[in-house]
């Protein structure tokens, strides 16, 4: 049995956000909060125009309706103002997050390269093996057995590991996850790490994360995808480079079928020799 790598300390699930154990979680959290206030902000002012208008504009006697809006600027500035300020939060604010986190990836050579394969309801976790070569694919070859259709008379998919929604990870290391589906539109999220993204059938995403901190927490996911929907539910261990290394040994040690026996022969004793009759 492996070492289990230590949990996140006194990991808290309340009304706020849930524990953050990404390198980039506060910059997301920072987004969040800032667009939440905003709407916050819109949801009272508006609130409280209504209530205004409820009141001022009311039936009452003497009081006869105008059809015809006030001549005043200040609801265009007001609106003006509203759209320059979501512009901002779009344009300087959202996109260079994303941008950053979608479209910078690091260097595969530095980090952790996985495919990992949705179908309902499980996460196929493929990893490369030692060689860092993912070995070829054929549907034909798709089994219970064989989820994602190895090619095994290719020389790469001999140590190739195939994982079923349980993923490992190193802390500490960046890892790249190409993102795929083998039937229905799925959502990839794992809450703790800020990862979130939609995985669409004959396309391949790449996400990319690092963790600083070890723990094992879930994978979730994100979109209703069937029946099972609930029960598409896998787990994540962030492990320190000793436990990964350790769990990649154990694992690649299932790959490799025991020695043949050498076959025993029993010792050959002379015949006999045939008995003379005089």
């Amino acid at each position: 049995m492996l070492p289990e790598a230590a949990p996140m300390e006194n990991p808290h699930y309340g009304w706020g956000f849930p524990p953050d154990v990404s390198t980039y979680g506060a910059v997301i959290d920072h987004l969040i909060i800032v667009i939440h206030w905003f709407m916050l902000v819109l949801f009272v002012g508006w609130g409280i125009f209504f209530v205004y208008c409820l009141i001022r504009f009311r039936q009452r006697p003497g009081h006869k309706a105008s059809y015809e809006s006030a001549h005043t600027k200040f609801p265009k500035f007001l609106e003006v103002g509203i759209a320059l300020f979501e512009a901002f939060l779009l344009i300087a604010v959202s996109y260079p997050v994303w941008s950053k986190l979608r479209y910078q990836l690091p260097e595969e050579k530095d980090s952790l390269v996985i495919r990992i394969v949705a179908q309902q309801f499980v996460w196929n976790i493929h990893y490369p093996g030692k060689d860092n070569v993912f070995g070829k694919t054929d549907p034909k070859l798709i089994s219970d057995s064989n989820p994602l259709g190895l090619d095994m008379t290719d020389p790469a998919s001999a140590d190739d590991i195939v994982s079923v929604s349980q993923l490992h990870i190193p802390v500490n290391k960046p890892v790249i996850a190409k993102l795929s589906s083998k039937d229905v539109i799925h959502g990839f999220s794992i809450p703790v790490l800020r990862v979130k993204h939609d995985v669409i059938p004959g396309m391949v995403f790449p996400i990319w994360f690092q963790a600083k901190e070890t723990g094992q927490f879930e994978i979730a996911c994100a979109q209703l995808c069937g029946v099972g929907h609930t029960l598409m539910r896998g787990f994540v261990s962030i492990d320190t480079p000793e436990q990964y290394d350790a769990w990649m040994a154990e694992q690649v040690a299932q790959l490799i079928p025991p020695p043949a026996a050498t076959p025993v022969t029993a010792p050959t004793t002379p015949a006999p020799a045939p008995a003379t009759h005089e």
